[in-house]
């Protein structure tokens, strides 16, 4: 997949653990699993927007696109 999910490096660069950031977004620390790991379809804005809040971060700090290689 083309879009690389960075979740686990502001997780890293912030300390915090997965199942507290689950906790402060609202949302199983299962999903977020899902979607660190790259393997979501689809993210909501309203998810983005708490991530980046809780985060402290841009979205551009946790999604990159890197083209596929041929």
């Amino acid at each position: 997949m083309p879009v690389i999910v960075d979740i686990d490096v502001m997780l890293a660069r912030r300390k915090m653990a997965v199942g507290e950031l689950a906790e402060r977004i609202g949302i199983t620390p299962t999903n977020l699993a899902v979607l660190k790991n790259g393997r979501a379809k689809a993210v909501r804005f309203t998810t983005l927007d708490a991530l980046c809040e809780a985060l402290d971060c841009q979205p551009g700090d946790l999604l990159r696109w890197v083209p596929d290689e041929a």
